[in-house]
Parts: C-alpha cells; structure tokens; sequence
C-alpha cells in the first residue's frame, strides 16, 4: 500500500505557522515581485481569490475581507518542507519526495482498511504536532489511486481517506472525471473523450490496454493498469540527477546599467553553482539569456540568449564567471530596460567522470579548495555572508517582496521572539 502525504495550501499555511492571528483569515500568498496570487488559505478561495490573479485587480477585495497578504519567502517554505519530508521516515523507511508538498511512502500490505485509516490520521496529527502543517493523507495500493484517495481526503472534513478495497475503488472512480487523473492531459482527456467517449475515471479503468498505449502512449497503459490495482509506477527512492540548474529572477524595477546586469547575474550563477556543487555535478556548457518586459509595449523589446561549450566540464563559479560575462558582453544592448536575466547550467554530468587536465589542473584543484571552503561558510552563516570582491550589497535588481515574512527557521537575526 501506498500514501500520499500533501501538505494543505502549502505556502498560505507555512505563514499561519509563525503567524496564528490569520488562523480563520484569509490568506493569500504572491508571486515573485508580488504579481500575481499563487496560494490561498481556503477563506480566500471561499471569497473569490483565484490562482493567477494579479495582485493590482484584487485589492479591492483584499481590503473588504482584510486579507493577510504575504510575498514569497522561498527560504522558509524549502525549510519548512524540509522537515515535513524528514518526518515521513519515522512512518516509513521509502519516501519519495514528488514536490515541494507531497510525498508517497510505503506501508505495511498486513493492515486492514480500520487500521490504514487509523495510521493516516496518526500522520496527519503528528504533522501538524511537530511542525504545525495540516496535511492530507490519501491511501492506496498504487501512486495513481493514491492521488485519487489524497483528493477526497481534502474534500471528506477528516484529511484521511483510504482506498483498499476495490468497490471503494469504484465508486470514487466513478465520481471522478478522467481529466482529474494524475497524469492526463487536456489534449489527453480530448482524446479520450471524443474518440473513445470516455468521462469517468472508471471508464478508462476498463479501456483495452493496447488501445490505451495507442491513443496515450505507454503512459496512459501505465495510468489504466494502476487504476486497475497493479503497481506500474514503483517509489523514486533516490532523487534522480539534474541535466540542467537554471536560475533566473525578474527585476523588482528595470535595470539598465551593465554593472547591474552582471552583478544580478553573478548572484543567480552563486545559486545556480551552489546547488549543482551539492549533487556532485558539474557542467559542461553554459547558456546567458536576458530580456525586456514583453508587457510594457511603450518600451524597446529585445531578449537574446547565447551558449557557450566549455573545454573541461566544472563545477567552479570562479570559472564559471569567467564564461557568463563574456556570454553577456556579446549579447548586452545599451539603450533597452531590461526585465531580467540568467544562467542556465547545461550538460550536467557527475563530478567524479571528470578527467584530469592537460592544462591549469593544478589552479583547478586550487579552485575546487575554494569552493569547498565556501559551500562550508554558506551552509554554516546563510548565502550572501561572503561574495567576490567585484559584488555590491545595494542590489538594485533584486526582486519586490514588501510583505515577505520573517525567515523564521534559517535565520538568527530574524527568529521568533516570544514577549
């Protein structure tokens, strides 16, 4: 049997955490620059707030409902689902970590349906316990019937829901419309219904496998033969390795100076090479991309991209910004407000394969000294404690976040204060 754990309203219930006043409030979360909604508590969705909505259409109601509205804090939601996944092994030694909020885990097959649903909710209130996330738990014999069991668990008022035996199999496929399915499509759920008639989740249970293979290729044979009970999707225990690490931001005002734009881009390749540093990998091509705001028409438009293939694949941001400035004089334009800029790290492949240098393999394994030496400073004092030299600490590019919370959990200077 499998569950699948989903934290409820991720983001909007990360800042109820630190913040219990906005328990029965509304609470919305917004994207980067705070542009757009991206999480509601589920008053706000109760009012109508709906995902994608740009903040400026909505303050109006925002103001009425008096609405706790919070920009992004990515630092606390990673380290919050951080410790939600870590607590997962005390249920069970398999945890596969499919998002930021979710994750299957793998039980015991001995249980009966009583007690399943008695382990779900020992999950759910342990959760919330330890680290104050409501969560809902949906359990089945495979990953598609568990994200089924997960869906009525979030509708049934318990936050537990389990699906072991096959007529409560059938009668929550029955309910369920084949485009609410884990893994189909628009196009897919098209398909299905035009050329096969097929509405229900129930339905595609009982479709012939070969003709699901056909019309969805060997996903959709996958998808039926899981809705029928047999497991053709096992757990991903082990993470599976990056081929690319891109990291890019849009500027919180526009930018039109040089200095800036390379200073943002050499903040965004720090990242970039942090966290390919903490997989092992290193990168054998480099991509520089910027562009203008395509939705301001009364300015300039431009946006450009250029790639460059390295000799000797590294891991090194020393290295590195050696080759992104130079990607970004040759496609940079004077005269243009540009919106944003980034890296793309290409080509990954693990740092072991790499071959010794015919030359510079001595100042290389200097360099990867130094970058030792700074992952240990940054994972002990936070990023940003040490740059290059060339970096400024105004960081005019950075990104608007005027209702960011507190980085309650990663950062001593701002951890919670109890008066």
């Amino acid at each position: 049997m499998i569950a699948l754990i989903d934290v409820n309203n991720f983001y909007a219930s990360c800042e109820r955490v630190f913040a219990p006043q906005f328990r029965n409030r509304p609470v919305v979360v917004l994207s980067n620059n705070d542009g757009c909604v991206i999480a509601r508590s589920n008053e706000a969705k109760a009012i109508g707030l709906n995902m994608g909505t740009p903040f400026f259409k909505v303050q109006s109601l925002i103001k009425t409902h008096k609405v706790a509205v919070f920009s992004s804090n990515y630092t606390l939601y990673g380290d919050m689902s951080a410790r939600v996944m870590e607590s997962l092994n005390y249920f069970s030694p398999e945890v596969e970590i499919y998002s930021i909020d979710e994750a299957f885990i793998s039980l015991d097959n001995n249980l009966t349906a009583s007690e399943y649903f008695q382990l779900g909710k020992k999950i759910k209130e342990k959760i919330y316990q330890w680290i104050g996330l409501p969560v809902s738990v949906g359990i089945a014999p495979t990953k598609t019937l568990a994200k089924l069991a997960n869906r009525m668990a979030k509708r049934n008022g318990l936050g537990v829901f389990e699906m072991r035996e096959e007529s409560i199999q059938e009668e929550v496929l029955e309910q369920t419309p084949v485009g609410k399915l884990w893994g189909i499509g628009r196009q897919s759920k098209k398909k299905l219904n035009k050329l096969c008639g097929i509405e229900t989740a129930r339905e595609l249970k009982y479709l012939d496998r070969r003709h699901a293979r056909k019309l969805l290729t060997v996903t959709g044979a996958r998808i039926v033969e899981e809705l029928r009970g047999n497991k053709c999707l096992p757990l991903e225990l082990v993470p599976v390795l990056k081929k690319n690490i891109c990291c890019s931001r849009s500027f919180g005002t526009p930018i039109t100076d040089y200095r800036d734009m390379k200073e943002a881009l050499d903040f965004y390749l720090t990242n970039a090479a942090l966290k390919m540093r903490k997989q092992n990998l290193s990168a054998s091509a480099v991509n520089v991309f910027l562009a203008t705001n395509r939705f301001r028409k009364n300015d300039l438009q431009y946006s450009n991209s250029v790639t460059s293939k390295l000799s000797s694949p590294t891991n090194s941001t020393r290295e590195l910004r050696r080759v992104t400035h130079h990607l970004l004089s040759k496609i940079y334009l004077e005269g243009y407000k540009y919106k944003n800029v980034g890296v793309l790290l290409m080509g990954l492949e693990p740092e072991e394969a790499n071959t010794k240098r015919l030359f510079g393999e001595s100042e290389h394994i200097k360099d990867k000294r130094l970058m030792k030496s700074l992952d240990i400073i940054t994972e002990r004092f936070g990023k940003g404690v040490i740059d290059f030299g060339v970096q400024s600490k105004e960081k005019k590019w950075e990104m608007k976040a005027e209702r960011k919370s507190p980085r309650y959990t990663t950062n001593l200077a701002e951890i919670l204060e109890i008066k």
